[in-house]
């Protein structure tokens, strides 16, 4: 199960990393979040001890996705040394995450 990032947890979870982090930001009520949700868990338990692997549910955590300007979900972040390296919006592929975050690695 990934990492549940919230407003509270944020900054130690994600900016204070030594590893790149992937944040998939999603809500209950969205189709294509559903899809991806477990996409995301079982990168989780594959990139252990090599990235951090979360989630932040918007409608509880607004801070977040406005700090983001995340407008559309499921949009993924993939984040190192406190910066935004890449990011994916829609549903896609497990393939196309893992490779960007390979990139990052």
């Amino acid at each position: 199960m990934a990492v549940e990032i919230t407003d509270a947890n944020f900054d130690e979870v994600v900016m204070n990393s030594d590893k790149p982090v992937m944040v998939d930001f999603w809500a209950e009520w969205c189709g294509p979040c559903r899809m991806v949700g477990p996409i995301v868990d079982e990168m989780h338990g594959e990139y252990e001890g090599k990235a951090v692997i979360g989630k932040v549910n918007v409608d509880q955590n607004p801070g977040i996705s406005a700090k983001f300007g995340v407008r559309n979900i499921p949009t993924i972040l993939f984040i190192k040394n406190g910066e935004v390296a890449d990011k994916s919006v829609g549903a896609v592929p497990k393939a196309q995450l893992a490779s960007k975050l390979d990139a990052i690695l």
